[in-house]
């Protein structure tokens, strides 16, 4: 069994106004992963996600293949896991 791990990521494109947020907590319950995720002021959204990296990466192609999502450019950062956290939240 792969280790948790935890990624703070921000998606470039057409990511805002396209059911995003929603879709990547749908994604989230169906992996059973955990964080959150929020549409930022610059026009990306910001997403904290927690989980196997299997299950992050299949997050992020599953999101990529959406036919109204575009993400053009992906920033990630590794983060320590939360153990505390139980829920992938929308903000």
């Amino acid at each position: 069994m792969e280790n948790k791990i935890r990624l703070q990521m921000r998606f470039y494109g057409r990511v805002q106004g396209v059911g995003f947020r929603w879709t990547a907590q749908n994604l989230a319950s169906l992996l059973g992963l955990t964080g959150w995720v929020l549409n930022d002021w610059d026009g990306s959204v910001l997403m904290e996600v927690q989980g196997q990296k299997s299950q992050i990466d299949s997050m992020i192609q599953r999101l990529d293949s959406d036919m109204f999502i575009e993400i053009e450019r992906i920033e990630k950062k590794e983060l320590p896991p939360i153990d505390s956290e139980w829920e992938f939240r929308v903000h």
